[in-house]
């Protein structure tokens, strides 16, 4: 019986082994496919995608929106304006707002594009429209904030003076979905991404740093301003590449172009790389000075607070502990694994609170603390409002009547020269929008009512309820009765919106307009 089975060949003297026939064409063919999907993927590419795109509008809706015009820095003021005021007060609505307002999107999109194009005219004016935004809205926030009597750092300041890695991909993202959304036309994709890229509150930061010549502030949010900006412009630059935006330049530019453009992406990554280590080497040391103060007390031990400033040198750890145990020797010994473990110099203070043993007595006195720790900042907030009070009445905080309980604050005023009732008003309203939780009352001293209760054929005027209302509360801050001298249907019509709110009021016909006096008068 004849064995067909075909032998291996041979190897050569090179030690190379020729493969079989079939295997070789298996090889042809993959490769063949493999070319075959690229060329229909590319010509798919071409045709169904790059070729859908009304290149021309786009690009003449993006020319739009990068010039300078008076829509474009008066949207950039109010946005500058809106951000710093929503840093100031922490509210991170308002500074959602301010987001949304920004129209510092199209310029840098702009840039991006006339990029891509090479088109350098575009290019100018997208820079011009994009450094006069910048610079007016840094000027604005900063003269904002050195007018104004809050100059300290909020959560949402301090939120944009450390930009890191994350910031740069959240950029990078975003940028892909706005230019996405610009060549395709859904434009409103926009809004989500002026909120994610975040570009005027940086740029409010910056105004805020500069205003209180705070380097770190000013630094940081400059960094993550920039940060913003260049990768939005790389990554439009890349995405209009990507849809085939045709390009005058040569192909040689056209390498030192995409070189370029790397050598940037590097250049933010690696500040930005070790900001993140920095905020990854902090997170460490937070969970490791735990560890260490945790380990150096009885298991039912509580800590109860635990703050680091890392900016200090040496690096200052503030921690307070419920122990069932007072451990002398703990904060040295803390102090020096502290040191040794972060490889830097530590000072700790720790303070210990004695409890009785158990985990439920701990957390007992916890709660006990935090309620102290509430009952000292309402203790402080009310002498903040005595102060504030005693301030705009012109009087000492000794005269101001505060009552904790019911969560009512009580002043007369003195006379202040040229204040009229509906400024004494506007006072006491100032004061108690600050304190929505508090019956706020500044007593005026007797004035002059007004003198002109405005009505048109319905009524009151917005100006004559205005006048109607400081009627009203002057009525009831110095508990006099009210006088309405005037014609008949006027002076019986006020009477009754006055009657209706609890004031006590008398109708007195006379010619004229109608007016306001005090019962007795």
């Amino acid at each position: 019986m004849t064995d067909e089975t075909t032998p291996p060949p041979a190897p050569s003297s090179s030690g190379y082994t020729p493969l079989p026939n079939k295997d070789i064409g298996a090889v042809q063919g993959e490769g063949m496919s493999i070319t075959r999907v690229l060329f229909s993927f590319r010509r798919w590419w071409r045709e169904d995608v790059i070729g859908t795109v009304e290149q021309a509008e786009v690009i003449e809706k993006r020319r739009e929106d990068c010039l300078m015009s008076e829509r474009y820095l008066f949207m950039t003021a109010m946005s500058a304006g809106i951000a710093v005021l929503g840093l100031l007060l922490s509210s991170p609505a308002v500074v959602i707002g301010a987001m949304l307002l920004s129209p510092l999107m199209g310029p840098i999109m702009g840039l991006g594009f006339a990029l891509a194009i090479g088109d350098y005219h575009w290019l100018r004016q997208s820079a011009k429209s994009l450094a006069w935004g910048t610079v007016m809205a840094v000027g604005l926030t900063g003269a904002l904030v050195y007018l104004s009597p809050i100059q300290t750092i909020t959560p949402e300041i301090a939120a944009r003076t450390q930009p890191n890695l994350f910031d740069l991909f959240v950029a990078l993202f975003s940028a892909m979905a706005g230019a996405y959304a610009m060549i395709r036309g859904r434009e409103g994709t926009i809004v989500g991404v002026a909120i994610a890229t975040a570009l005027m509150p940086p740029l409010a930061t910056v105004g805020f740093g500069l205003a209180t010549w705070n380097w770190t502030v000013f630094s940081g949010a400059l960094l993550l301003y920039v940060t913003n900006l260049i990768t939005i412009a790389l990554t439009a630059w890349a995405m209009a590449r990507l849809y085939g935006f045709q390009t005058n330049l040569s192909q040689r530019n056209s390498l030192y172009q995409n070189i370029a453009v790397a050598a940037v992406f590097v250049a933010l990554a690696i500040p930005l790389a070790y900001s993140l280590q920095q905020i990854a080497w902090q997170t460490n040391a937070q969970r490791i000075a735990r560890d260490e103060i945790r380990v150096a007390f009885d298991p039912n031990a509580l800590i109860d607070s635990l703050a680091i400033d890392f900016a200090s040198d040496p690096v200052s750890i503030t921690a307070a502990m419920l122990t069932p145990k007072i451990q002398p020797e703990a904060e040295a010994r803390i102090e020096r694994a502290l040191t040794q473990r972060l490889s830097r110099p530590v000072e700790l203070t720790l303070t210990q609170y004695q409890v009785p043993t158990g985990a439920a007595a701990a957390e007992q006195a916890q709660l006990s603390a935090a309620r102290a720790n509430e009952e000292a900042v309402a203790l402080e907030r009310a002498e903040d409002l005595a102060t504030r009070l005693a301030l705009v009445a012109g009087v000492s905080e000794d005269e101001v009547t505060v009552d904790r309980t019911r969560r009512r604050a009580t002043v007369r005023a003195e006379r202040l020269d040229g204040a009229t009732l509906a400024a004494y008003r506007a006072l006491e309203a100032r004061i108690a929008a600050t304190e929505p939780d508090w019956m706020i009352e500044l007593l005026p001293p007797i004035g002059d009512l007004p003198d002109e209760i405005a009505f048109d054929e319905t009524g009151p005027t917005p100006e004559g309820a205005q006048a109607l209302a400081t009627v009203e509360w002057a009525s009831k801050r110095i508990d006099l009765p009210i006088v309405l001298i005037g014609p008949s249907d006027q002076a019986t019509q006020a009477a009754e919106l006055l009657a209706q709110r609890g004031v006590s009021v008398t109708v007195r016909s006379a010619g004229g307009p109608l007016r306001a006096d005090w019962g007795g008068n």
